[in-house]
């Protein structure tokens, strides 16, 4: 019997440890053939020396259970870099099929403290290294699909977080980088979709090198037998799931996941709207209107949405109320 991913190629970044490592390997498990993306560097900040170490290891992994993979130590977040890692998969496998943005830092400050560079740093990696490897794989999908006088096969699978959803006080540059990602995707999604690609996002909870301290006496000690409730294991069949054949209707969506639990997340919807009574409001009018209406709000009440933070295996599930 074929494995759903048997004859597609993949890239996945940041695979060396942690998250993308545990999606590189079930993609291969699958049956892909998986380009292994880590520039390599010890500090989760991206401090320190990059080295090839970790995505050989994982390289090493999959060729081992008999898969077919290749290392790139580059570093997503520079333009060049990243065109020469899609241009590797083709080059290697024939074609990309299915690219998976993962690669990230964290330089964790509250907004009034945060330096420049710390800005910088971490909108680079995340939003612009999602980027870079998407505009890449994009030309090479419409460029195949031209040629094909049709739709081909193409999977974006990117890496958003619940630091977005629900506002994260001390990290201003990572959570203003995972909704900029959110944007990117639903870009992308309407514009590839009539080449046959689709895209999505996911927001995974997982404890990784990057947030072991995150999850430290927050109530997600790691069990003593059993698989830890947040293993990035639980994470990535659902990447797995979306970057193969039978998610060919899900597109431009985005889902949190953790601990054997996928929620869903709705669109934005407008909560109340208010009409000018003339051809523009003045500052009276507004102030009848909407101090009113934010008196009656619950104080503190933001766009954020903090109680995706509460969501957990068990309870409502499968959309509204279950498939």
């Amino acid at each position: 019997m074929s494995l759903p991913l048997e004859g597609l190629s993949a890239v996945v970044t940041g695979a060396g440890r942690g998250l993308g490592r545990a999606e590189a390997l079930e993609l291969a498990r699958l049956g892909a053939s998986v380009v292994v993306n880590d520039y390599g560097q010890p500090g989760r900040d991206g401090s320190g020396e990059a080295s090839a170490g970790p995505a050989q290891q994982v390289v090493e992994e999959i060729r081992a259970a008999g898969g077919q993979a290749r290392a790139h130590t580059g570093d997503v977040g520079d333009h060049q870099q990243a065109r020469e890692l899609v241009e590797l998969a083709i080059a290697e496998f024939g074609k990309l099929d299915i690219l998976v943005n993962n690669a990230g830092i964290l330089r964790d400050r509250m907004v009034f403290s945060m330096t420049e560079g710390e800005w910088d740093a971490v909108i680079r990696v995340h939003l612009k290294g999602h980027f870079n490897t998407t505009r890449f794989a994009a030309a090479h999908w419409r460029e195949r699909s031209k040629a094909a006088g049709g739709p081909v096969y193409g999977r974006i699978v990117n890496t958003s977080s619940e630091a977005f959803l629900a506002g994260s006080a001390g990290q201003p540059n990572y959570a203003a980088a995972k909704g900029g990602i959110v944007g990117l995707t639903t870009s992308t999604a309407l514009a590839l979709a009539k080449y046959g690609v689709t895209a999505n996002a996911i927001c995974p909870r997982a404890r990784t090198r990057m947030t072991e301290d995150v999850f430290a006496g927050a109530g997600f000690e790691q069990p003593e037998s059993g698989l830890d409730p947040l293993a990035p294991e639980h994470v990535a069949p659902l990447v797995g799931y979306l970057a193969s054949p039978a998610a060919e209707r899900v597109n431009g969506q985005l889902l949190v996941v953790h601990g054997g639990m996928i929620a869903v997340v709705e669109r934005p919807r407008v909560q109340a709207k208010f009409d000018s009574k003339q051809d523009t409001f003045t500052y009276d009018e507004l102030d009848t209107l909407l101090t009113p209406h934010y008196a009656r709000r619950p104080t503190g009440e933001t766009f954020a949405a903090a109680e995706v933070l509460g969501l957990k295996r068990g309870g409502v599930k499968g959309g509204v109320d279950g498939p």
